[in-house]
């Protein structure tokens, strides 16, 4: 527990200092102001739209990156000293992620209708936008691709910079297009605003022009693909089957219900997203790293249980506050026509409660590369997400789905605990983890 509290002080809040405050609570003004401004310009009909198109922004972006970006960061921190290793890794992932991001794009391109009908049914048609997603679609690929160099070298600051200014940079194109063009304005900004961080890609480039030379098509290692596969995987499984689960989720509330109570539901999880910024930064700064040093079930409890001593009650306490002056966020973030949200914010704040729980403890399939559990128990979970959702919207309208967020985040967390018993409730000795 000391160890805890001791690489808390000096290294999590350190680099959330240096690196992860500012970046996160500009992300989170950001969000605000555009929240604000959707609300005002808009309505909720816009927020449930502009909810169906970021989540679907989300799932093309992880399948144009094929979940690489993240291993490439690893493996370059592994292989930055073997010039040769590291050539083929760069080639590699730059020209897999290439073919497959104008593959993408191309289909992307010439099924726009099908896929506007599917965000937007046949009443609105934005097949405008979903084509403009496709064109700019590579920029944002490579803008990811010389990102994770940089992070894999380890220049955070230079990040740092970079991420602020992009942001800053999309969130003044974002609120000007909304307030000009509304509902487009908004529609456009979400496509074309990641783009426009092509600043990284020159910065990047300048900052490592030795390895834009080593790029060789020659240079392609399958092998690479193989060693990156565990990694893909995972990431293609959190970064696509949430999005699509929210999209069909907020497509049935829109046809049962209609289209301002998904876009109440919408505005909802915009903002758990946003008290949960700053926890999934601590956990990726602390928990991951931490419990791959992990060997023995008594540092494996004495962690996990550490933690929820010590931050889950901070994080209870934020949640409670937050829940109390639920009507002062409203008027906040959005208009007194979005008024009914108040009422999902119980079952919402009591399904992120379920999911911080079971992540500290799911960390440890990342950390032990026990890759098909994670991937099994994931499949799982949005499974239940989406079919207790539409049980519960049934039952109990739109509050259904924060309902279904809550039961299938507690089941989760129940079937995690049963997965550890032996390590968080079993007799203490040396043992290795199961």
């Amino acid at each position: 527990m000391k160890k805890f509290i001791r690489y808390i002080n000096n290294e999590v809040l350190v680099k959330s200092a240096n690196l992860n405050t500012a970046n996160i609570s500009l992300k989170i003004l950001a969000g605000i102001l555009i929240s604000k401004f959707i609300a005002v310009y808009i309505g909720p009909h816009g927020m449930a739209l502009i909810g169906n198109l970021r989540n679907f922004l989300s799932v093309i972006q992880s399948f144009a990156i094929s979940g690489l970006y993240k291993g490439l960061v690893n493996s370059i921190n592994e292989f930055k000293d073997d010039l040769i290793k590291l050539t083929k890794l760069i080639s590699t992932v730059f020209y897999f992620g290439f073919f497959s991001t104008i593959l993408l794009s191309l289909l992307c391109y010439y099924n726009a209708d099908t896929i506007n009908e599917f965000l937007f049914t046949s009443n609105y048609n934005y097949t405008y936008v979903i084509e403009t997603l496709a064109m700019v679609l590579p920029f944002y690929v490579l803008n990811m691709f010389v990102f994770s160099i940089i992070n894999g070298f380890a220049k955070y600051k230079l990040l740092l910079i970079i991420n602020i200014l992009g942001q800053i940079l999309g969130l003044l194109v974002t609120l000007i297009l909304i307030y000009q063009e509304n509902i487009n304005g908004a529609l456009m900004s979400i496509v074309i605003t990641p783009a426009l961080n092509v600043l990284i890609t020159f910065v990047g480039i300048a900052f490592r022009k030795s390895y834009v030379s080593a790029i060789r098509i020659s240079k392609i290692n399958l092998s690479v693909l193989n060693k990156l596969k565990p990694e893909m995987i995972i990431a293609l499984v959190g970064a696509i089957a949430i999005p699509i689960v929210m999209i069909l989720i907020r497509n049935y509330i829109i046809s049962e219900i209609g289209i301002k109570a998904a876009g109440y539901w919408t505005a909802m999880t915009r903002v758990s997203d946003y008290y949960l910024m700053f926890f999934n930064s601590l956990m990726a700064l602390y928990i991951l790293p931490r419990f791959s040093e992990i060997n023995s079930k008594i540092e494996f409890r004495k962690e996990v249980f550490g933690f929820y001593k010590t931050i889950m009650p901070v994080f209870l306490v934020i949640l409670l506050l937050i829940f109390l002056s639920r009507s002062l966020l409203i008027n906040l973030l959005f208009t007194e026509e979005f008024r009914p949200v108040e009422d999902l914010f119980g079952y919402q704040i009591l399904g992120d409660i379920m999911r911080v729980l079971s992540m500290v403890i799911a960390y440890q399939f990342l950390a032990k590369k026990m890759f098909a559990h994670f991937v099994i128990l994931s499949v799982f979970l949005f499974v239940m997400m989406y079919f207790s959702s539409i049980y519960l919207i049934d039952e109990f309208g739109v509050k259904g789905a924060v309902m279904g967020h809550f039961m299938s985040y507690l089941m989760y967390f129940g079937i995690i605990v049963l997965t550890f018993s032996s390590s968080l409730f079993g007799v203490l000795n040396e043992d290795k983890i199961d």
